[in-house]
């Protein structure tokens, strides 16, 4: 292949370099500035003189989060909800999405599930009925609240995903299967599973970044702090402050943060575990592995 060298092949290449050196920057210049907001004192957070770089640079903001063992405990429920949550969803998606990809003939019953799933993806009975229900099935307090209603509800999403994607594998998969003799499950698990990595690392990426996240039904379905996850015991740091029950030296590490800076912190620390799990999924979405599945 020849390289195309004329003038005009140039300059777009030079402002597709442009262009992407300048989306590059915007993903990267807010997590730095956060981070160095994070690291930087109170008055200059407050005076906005921080920018790309630590303006009196300190820890406070970071020791204020890490002092007690409540943090930890926090993290390693939010570490239980991640691997329970995503685990379940990666189970579910790749075996509901399979059925649903064939045709009605093939499963009669397809568009009616498809369409339930659709439905409750729409509507919800709201928040009151969901608290109730949680509460008469016991699981206040309980790690599966979170895990299941929040699976719940973004798990529609990941399966219309992953059966798009089963549905544009080529067919010729299915009817080499059928003559070889292989029934639904082997077709699933030795054919569709290991080829359908892309989409399934992606929708597990979605779940992982949302069960790491999400903090409302920690506050709700939780009574007690010590089975908060660490999104919902981070949020409560600052909002569940009661100046009248500090002591002094806890009034005084308050007194050397802000809002600002404690909320950077609080930002970052929730980023580091996606941005730690992203690159070892990101090489699924570049590489289109069902290229040469079937041969001409």
């Amino acid at each position: 292949m020849v390289r195309d060298t004329t003038p005009g092949s140039k300059m777009f290449d030079i402002l597709l370099i442009i262009v992407l050196v300048l989306i590059t920057l915007t993903c990267i210049l807010p997590l730095w500035y956060t981070l160095a907001l994070s690291l930087s004192s109170n008055s200059a957070a407050a005076a906005g003189r921080v920018w790309l770089w630590p303006i009196d640079f300190n820890l406070k903001a970071y020791q204020q989060i890490l002092q007690d063992s409540q943090f930890f405990n926090s993290f390693w429920i939010s570490a239980k909800r991640v691997f329970l949550g995503a685990g379940l969803n990666l189970i579910v998606v790749a075996m509901m999405a399979y059925p649903l990809s064939r045709s009605a003939q093939q499963f009669r019953a397809r568009n009616m599930l498809m369409w339930t799933l659709i439905f409750t993806m729409l509507f919800n009975g709201g928040l009151i009925p969901l608290y109730l229900t949680v509460k008469e099935l016991g699981m206040l307090n309980s790690i599966w609240s979170m895990v299941l209603v929040g699976g719940a509800q973004t798990i529609v999403f990941n399966i219309i995903l992953t059966v798009n994607f089963y549905r544009n594998l080529p067919k010729e998969l299915d009817e080499a299967a059928l003559v070889d003799g292989a029934g639904p499950w082997y077709t699933l698990f030795k054919i569709y599973i290991p080829l359908a990595v892309p989409v399934l690392a992606t929708v597990t990426l979605f779940s992982i970044v949302y069960h790491w996240n999400e903090f409302l039904y920690g506050l709700i379905f939780m009574t007690r702090e010590e089975y908060y996850p660490l999104q919902t015991y981070i949020q409560q740091l600052v909002v569940s402050v009661d100046p009248a029950t500090m002591t002094e030296d806890q009034y005084k590490r308050m007194s050397e943060l802000s809002n600002r800076t404690l909320d950077a912190a609080k930002i970052f620390i929730a980023m580091l575990p996606v941005l730690v799990v992203y690159p070892f999924l990101q090489r699924f979405f570049i590489h289109g592995i069902t290229l040469g599945s079937v041969k001409e």
